[in-house]
């Protein structure tokens, strides 16, 4: 009988060609510095994509037989919840609606996401978008660094984990690949790629693909998902040695509602609580929307509600990068790369204000969270109304960045590398007010196309910011093989500069942001400054931030198969934009105004275990995290700010096992156990604290296990994948709230498990090519309803936090056809 080679066959058994693609790490130099180990290391083996690679690091990598199995359009996110230690819950079964992202309890804002080496955190709040990533059948493998990160990473939000994912590379054949896909949820997804192969006498060779695809919210009467995405690389070899210059493009369009948030509170029915039942998921909200507004001259008319749900809120996005890559070999042992970039953002997070039309004190303005026109707006001839508008957070960044690395092999056993890394983002934050239709649909969902402008013309706008987030890093790496390869040692170190150079054209009247705005350079200013002199007016602020940050590896080999590993990394959180704006409320010489960055000091110790039929790894850690931010009282401004909260520590174990012990099967089971203790308690008041001393930090489940298998029969291919995710508590008190005497809401979500399945025809048997096939696939197979992403804190406030529904029971089918 025939065997197809799926993700089960043996590509593990293969050393040759394993080492043609390791690419282990994020910027061309890094996987040049990674492909030495390979090379002059024990041999490099993955078991049915999956691959703990032998270095000094705690790190798993998951590579295209992984990714391909996953549901059509998938995020990339959502794949890596297969490695220990991560935990992502899914808005929507097909990755287009976003989701949540931790790894070892670290919260997605200090994680580091890049792609090819770009940065793709947000330059202000460093929130990662998982809606917004590369489709998966481009991405050649990802990779997860627990607790570290690479030496000449462009990164300023790094105290937890980086996440690194590479594009694959042009093939040397002319080929089409074909997908089309319908599922539940009116899901449909076409994605198309063609190689061109080598096309020149100099064996140039490129990829264009794109993509479409639409779906339905699962929980409510609205809400529709529509995406396209389109990529390009070109790929130029220089030589036989290696070396090449390579350019590619990505341009991503999202729009979006949010999707299935409710209160987190379980003492009341749906919509007014998370649902208890299955049968409580679904849920109206007032779309469409029949109340009827008839505008009444000479009375204060009201709005008629229409468009303010949360559901409602559209959450565009366009983004776009392009990255260059190289690697020139100068001299015999001396490489030299360079990884060039640029990308775009254009992108709001939706929202509707009451706009009055009457002046404020006089005044035309954003004026203590509301817009004042000045005018008629509704075309009743007075000015006494009030109208419904969308009023969304906008941004607009443009990032340029560059790394550059020089290495230097000074003999077969001794090699050393020196890197710059230069990232600049201008981000320019923007809040203009846009009009809605009577149902409460936006006129445009990017009001910035066309805002709306007040009496005196002015655009009218919740905010109005321009920030440039700048990094210069310089970054040093020595690696040594001692004992004849069994020890190898790196040592590095990486010194960050960072500039924030923040401008704000508006008053900030408290110390959580909020705003009141007249425009830049309008009179208005003066006469609003003079009537409130205590109020921090339109200014700049320059702040920098510096460190010195080690990385210390050592890797001992014992055998060809079992190595053990230890590495300690410090790693840094730059304060974000976002809260920095904040801190404009107080005198740009005080210490509130400048809060401290994050540190943690991280430490590994594991042991791996390599065969062509087994990969294991298990490893300990403790992390020392240092300067928590988060929003508490301050006693020396009394008043609750985003400031430096102590330390926590956190410390775990993480460990998996690949074991292939037939080419038709593959096995594969993964856990991890976390602990955190807060130290102190933090103060709420004069003379008052929160209990959250000896407590564990909100968010991160204390445990996560699970497995896959994977078997082979013929033209058919089964797998399985199942995952249990403990309980999370929703604050660092660790306690349940209590209203009335009754417990209102836990202390923290409940346990679940998340099942999906998937299975592949092959067409061969039709006289069809072997990358023809169908597949199924079925996300979250047992219906399970358990509590997705939600904000954390660090004590119960007067209402419960808002919370996503995981996705629930979603089938899809593709078809693939590739000639």
């Amino acid at each position: 009988m025939k065997f197809r080679q799926t993700l089960t066959a043996g590509v593990a058994l293969l050393p040759v060609a394993l080492l043609s693609t390791p690419a282990f790490a994020q910027s061309t130099g890094s996987v040049d510095f990674d492909d030495e180990i390979v090379v002059t290391g024990a041999r490099a083996t993955d078991v049915a994509g999956i691959q703990s690679p032998d270095t000094s690091k705690a790190k798993s990598v998951l590579g295209q037989e992984v990714i391909a199995r996953q549901n059509p359009g998938q995020t990339i996110l959502d794949t890596i919840n297969l490695v220990p230690g991560v935990v992502f819950t899914n808005n929507d079964a097909y990755g287009s609606s976003g989701g949540q992202l931790s790894i070892r309890g670290f919260s997605e804002d200090r994680i580091s996401l890049t792609f090819d080496g770009v940065p793709l955190n947000d330059s202000g709040n460093y929130a990662i978008y998982s809606n917004q990533q590369l489709d998966p059948e481009l991405i050649e493998q990802v990779n997860v660094n627990l607790g570290t990160t690479d030496v000449d990473s462009p990164t300023a939000a790094a105290t937890g984990s980086t996440v690194n994912y590479r594009t694959r590379t042009p093939g040397e054949e002319f080929g089409v690949r074909l997908s089309g896909s319908a599922g539940e949820y009116k899901f449909f997804r076409i994605f198309g790629m063609v190689d061109t192969g080598v096309f020149t006498p100099w064996g140039t060779r490129a990829f264009i693909a794109a993509s479409t695809a639409s779906n339905d919210n699962p929980f409510n009467n609205y809400g529709v998902v529509d995406k396209q995405q389109y990529n390009a690389r070109v790929w130029q070899p220089i030589g036989d040695n290696g070396d090449f210059v390579s350019i590619a493009g990505h341009y991503n369009e999202n729009r979006n509602n949010f999707f299935g948030s409710l209160p987190l509170r379980f003492d009341r029915a749906v919509p007014s609580g998370f649902p208890q039942a299955k049968d409580e998921r679904e849920y109206d909200i007032n779309y469409p929307c029949t109340v009827s507004t008839v505008a009444r001259p000479g009375v204060a008319d009201l709005t008629n509600g229409c468009g303010t749900e949360f559901d409602r809120r559209y959450n565009p996005s366009n983004t776009g990068n392009i990255r260059g890559a190289s690697r020139f070999t100068l001299a015999e042992g001396v490489v030299l790369t360079v990884d060039p970039s640029y990308q775009y953002v254009k992108a709001n997070g939706g929202g509707t204000v009451n706009a009055r039309e009457r002046l404020q004190n006089g005044l035309s303005g954003y004026i203590g969270g509301r817009p004042y026109f000045g005018m008629d707006l509704n075309g009743d001839g007075d000015l006494l109304d009030e109208v419904t508008m969308t009023a969304p957070s906008q941004t607009q960044t443009h990032r340029y960045g560059v790394i550059a690395n020089l290495r230097w092999d000074i003999n077969d056993e001794h090699s050393v590398r020196v890197g710059f890394t230069y990232d600049r983002a201008r981000h320019r934050q923007t809040g203009q007010v846009g009009s809605l239709h009577l149902n409460g649909e936006p006129v445009d969902v990017f009001p910035i196309n066309d805002p709306l402008t007040d009496v005196t013309g002015a655009v009218l706008q919740k905010r109005d910011r321009l920030s440039y987030a700048i990094l210069s890093q310089v970054s040093g790496e020595y690696r040594g093989e001692f004992m004849d390869g069994s020890l190898v040692a790196t040592l590095g170190i990486r010194a960050p500069f960072f500039k924030r150079d923040l401008n704000n054209f508006c008053f900030t009247t408290s110390d959580t942001g909020f705003v009141d705005c007249f425009g830049q350079g309008d009179p208005r200013n003066a006469t609003y400054a003079a009537a409130n002199p205590t109020v921090q007016g339109p200014q700049q602020r320059v702040l920098k931030y510096d460190d010195i940050l080690p990385n210390v590896g050592l890797l001992f080999r014992a055998s060809n198969q079992f190595s053990i590993f230890a590495n300690y990394s410090k790693g840094l959180q730059v304060p974000g934009t976002d809260a920095l704006y904040n801190a404009f409320f107080f005198a740009p010489d005080t210490p509130s105004a400048r809060p401290e960055p994050e540190t943690t000091d991280n430490f590994d110790l594991g042991v791996r275990y390599r065969t062509g039929q087994v990969q294991a790894q298990v490893s300990g850690w403790f992390t020392k995290y240092d300067n928590r931010l988060a929003s508490a009282y301050d006693p020396v401004t009394d008043r609750n700010l985003y400031r430096n909260l102590g330390r926590v520590d956190k410390y775990g174990i993480d460990g998996s096992i690949a074991w292939q012990p037939l080419p038709e099967l593959a096995l594969y089971a993964f856990g991890s156990y976390l602990e955190s203790e807060i130290k102190d308690d933090v103060q709420s008041g004069g003379n008052s604290f929160i209990p959250t001393a000896g407590k564990r930090e909100s968010g991160a489940p204390a445990y996560t296990f699970g497995g896959s298998a994977r078997g082979t029969l013929g033209p058919v291919e089964l797998g399985v994948t199942a995952k249990r995710t403990g309980g999370r508590y929703i604050y660092d008190t660790n306690l349940p709230i209590v209203i009335g005497g009754n417990e209102v809401y836990p202390a923290k979500t409940d346990a679940y498990w998340l099942v999906n399945l998937d299975a592949r025809l092959g067409l061969e048997f039709l006289g069809l090519n072997d990358q023809t096939f169908f597949q199924l696939n079925v996300y979250n197979l047992f219906d399970t309803l358990y509590v997705g992403r939600y904000t954390t804190s660090i004590s119960q406030g007067s209402s419960p936090p808002f919370a996503q529904i995981g996705a629930p029971r979603t089938v899809s089918g593709t078809l693939t056809v590739a000639f």
